[in-house]
This record gives C-alpha cells, structure tokens and sequence, in this order.
C-alpha cells in the first residue's frame, strides 16, 4: 500500500511539475511581458514628437499601465483563469462583457503575430539573406507552437530566458548610460544637462501627442494574469509577480528614456530611427546596430511565444463558457493543444495576409486591432470597480480604491478621446470601434438567445 501510495505520489508530482508554472517563471513573465521590440525600436518616434519630455509621457503611460495591472492583479488573485480579464468581465458585467473582450483579445493577438513573426524573419534574413523571409516565419511560428504544445511548463522556461535576456539587455544599458552621464568612461565627455535644457520643444501638445505614441508599448502587461492560472499557487504567484515587477517598469522605462535623452539631442537624426542604437554609438559600443538586432530578435521571439501562449488560454477559456467551439477544449499536460493550434493558424492567415496585401487588406486589420489594448484596459477598469464589492479581503487589494480605479478608467477614456481628435490615429480608433461593435452585438445577441431558451425552458 505505502509503495502504490508513493508511486502515485510521484506521479502526481511528475504532472504537475510540467502543467504548472513556478513564481520565478511568473514574475520574469511580468517583467519580460511588457518589454518589447516596441521599447527599444518605437520609442524613436515619441522622442521625435515630445523631445527630452518624453519621460512624462512615458511616466503618464507608465502610471496608466500599474494601475491597470494592479486592478488586473487584484481580480486574478481572487480568480485565476486562463481567461482573466475575459472572465473578470463576465462575472462583473455579463456574458455579453466577457465574450466581446474575449474575442477582441484573441483577435488582436493572432495579427499581432504576424507583425511580430514577420519582423523577427526581417533581422534573421539580414543575417542570412539566402534564405527567404517566409521560410524564417515558418520556423519561428512551428519551433515556438512546439514549445507550446508540449507542457506549460516548457513555455515557463522559455519564456523565463527571453525574457531574462530582455532584462539584462536593459539593465547593462542603464549602467552603460549612467556611467557615461557621470563622465566614468573616458571616451565619452558627459553632456550634464545641455540636451535637457529644450525641455517641451512642442509644448504639453508634444507630451500629450508621445503619450499616444507609447502607451501601445505597455501592452503584454495582461499576460502575467492570464498566466496566473498555471502557476502552482495562483494567488500567492500574482501578488509577488505584481507587486515586484512595479518598480522595476518603472526603473526600465523612466530610466532607460532618461539616459537617451539625456546623452543625445532629441532631434538627432539617429535618435528618431533607434535611440538604443544611437546611445550605443555614442559611447563606443562596436557593433552597437547588431548587438541591438539580437536584442530586438530575442524580444520578437518572446513576443511570439507569449502572444501564442495568451491566444490560446483565452480561446479555451472562451470554449470552457461556451463561447467558442468545444472542440478546443482538448487538453494534454495542462496545454490547450486545440487552441495552441487554432490560434496559430489564424497566425499564419495572418502573416500571409502581411505578405500579400501589406499596404490594404492587412493593413485594415491591423488598423482595426491596433487599439485593442485600449479596449480591454476598459473593461479591467470596469470590470474592476463593479467586482470589488464582491471581495471581502483581496489579496492584492487595489491601490485608493475606488479613486485610482476611476482614474485609470479616466485616463483610458481620454487616451481614446485624444485619438479620436487627432487625424492620423481617428482611423486606428475607429476601425478598433466597428470591430468591438460586431462582437458586443454577437455577444449581445448570443446572451438574449440564452435567455429565451431559459425562459422557455
């Protein structure tokens, strides 16, 4: 009895050692989850925008996001799901809620993809130009479906390296940076603060204009939640990832745009197309424009891998509520291999699309997910102030709530305003609202079909 009893204790364990994922895993996805290609390529343009007073529109976005992911953390702990926000939103607002950002999110994701695919093939070619760029695609998107078709826990580890490569990446930068600053290297004279006196070059209308060029860059932040769920103690993992992934945004960001325009004139030609690149040069990094491609490739990997791993748990999740087909409920190791493959597919249509029609068709789709992200911060918010009333004690209790809750949700409706009052992002918002319409009207319809048939019932 005692031997049967220990080996089905092992094997319990076996299992659960690949279906769950670990607190170092979680919290490296937090930090990693938000640091993108985005931050070290993207960037260029705010600071072209704003000038040296990109740091408030970074600390604005900055701000906006921890709240989100504080409201978000709060709501995860009390119930993780593989569904997160989607399933916050059901449960605080309705079905109709948690089916229309349920689907946005998986929408938006499977075209993230194929810009995130694509771009990792473009830096890969440069190396090896021999080889075709759908060829690269075709290894990232089939190498990184394996990962996440083989156990949660293999997307743990993976995920845990690219992004710890993406941290170390920024920190190393940081140090270079500061040091430069503080004139310890020799081959640079420090610069103190001549490139800070041009402050606001465009006005608090240059803040507010980089405030909308990087909010985007914020987005993967929902991952961690999402995450959640495989972890081994779901409540105890979110509260850790969350809480000490905050600051450290924080340092990154605020610190890293600091020591770019701090170095650098913000005009700088080489600044505006990658500040990274341009801060490197500066200080005499050989190979500066390289060693950035490697870093930029390792983050679209992790992209990639991330991007897939939160597609398909909200496609199970949305299968488990009936809400999408049930044949996508099939689970092996704690993997939702039907969706893993769905969703991939869709990533695949996706890029083909990119490949085909980059400039009308695929653009259009990109234009009507791109601000997506908005969309589901929303509904956090929302989501959020209606479920605290529901929670005696949160684990990871919400920051002045109800205050900072309908600040957040503030300054999200505002974001869109601005979007809405400027001509070159009205198409972006507009396109983002027609799709959320189509689905809230399907998820509306769906819910009052239900009822009927209760109520017939």
């Amino acid at each position: 009895m005692n031997s049967l009893s220990g080996r089905h204790r092992h094997t319990r364990t076996g299992l659960e050692s690949v279906t769950h994922l670990r607190e170092r895993h979680l919290t490296m996805i937090a930090l990693g989850g938000v640091i993108g290609a985005g931050l070290f390529v993207g960037t260029g343009a705010g600071i072209a925008i704003a000038g040296p007073a990109i740091i408030i529109s970074f600390a604005l976005a900055g701000i906006l996001a921890l709240l989100v992911m504080r409201m978000l953390g709060e709501m995860a702990a009390e119930h993780p799901s593989g569904g997160a926000f989607s399933v916050h939103a059901e449960k605080a607002i309705g079905p109709w809620a948690g089916f229309t950002v349920g689907w946005t999110y998986w929408s938006a994701v499977v075209v993230v993809l194929a810009v995130e695919a694509t771009g990792a093939a473009k830096i890969a070619s440069g190396w090896l130009p021999s080889v075709p760029q759908w060829v690269w695609v075709l290894v990232f998107m089939s190498v990184l479906t394996a990962v996440n078709l083989t156990s949660v826990r293999n997307f743990g580890e993976f995920e845990f390296w690219f992004a710890g490569l993406k941290v170390a990446a920024i920190v190393v930068f940081l140090l270079l940076g500061g040091a430069a600053i503080l004139g310890l290297l020799p081959a640079v004279d420090p610069p103190g603060l001549a490139n800070l006196r041009d402050f606001l070059p465009n006005g608090w209308g240059g803040v507010v204009a980089g405030l909308m060029a990087v909010v985007f860059a914020f987005g993967g932040l929902e991952v961690v939640t999402i995450a959640a769920a495989d972890a081994e103690n779901p409540r105890q993992a979110i509260g850790k990832a969350v809480r000490t992934s905050i600051t450290r945004l924080l340092v990154f960001y605020l610190g890293s745009m600091a020591v770019v325009v701090t170095l650098l004139p913000w005009n700088d030609s080489q600044v505006g197309a990658s500040p990274y690149v341009a801060v490197l040069d500066k200080i005499g990094i050989p190979g500066a424009a390289q060693i950035m491609n490697v870093v930029i490739f390792v983050a679209l990997l992790s992209a990639i891998n991330a991007t897939l791993y939160g597609a398909a748990r909200m496609l199970s999740s949305l299968a488990e509520r009936g809400e999408a087909p049930k044949s996508l409920l099939d689970r092996r190791n704690g993997v939702p291999r039907n969706a893993v493959l769905a969703s991939v597919a869709f990533g695949f249509v996706s890029v083909l699309l990119n490949y085909l029609w980059p400039d009308t068709v695929f653009l259009l789709l990109l234009n009507a997910v791109g601000s997506a992200l908005l969309v589901v911060w929303g509904f956090i918010a929302v989501s959020q102030l209606r479920m605290r009333r529901t929670i005696a004690n949160p684990a990871v209790p919400m920051w002045g709530h109800p205050y900072l809750s309908w600040l957040a949700l503030a300054g999200i409706v505002a974001i869109i305003g601005l979007m809405l009052a400027d001509e070159q992002a009205r198409g972006q918002i507009l396109s983002t609202g027609v799709l959320v319409a189509v689905i809230a009207a399907v998820g509306a319809g769906r819910s009052a079909v239900r009822r009927r048939s209760r109520a017939q019932a």
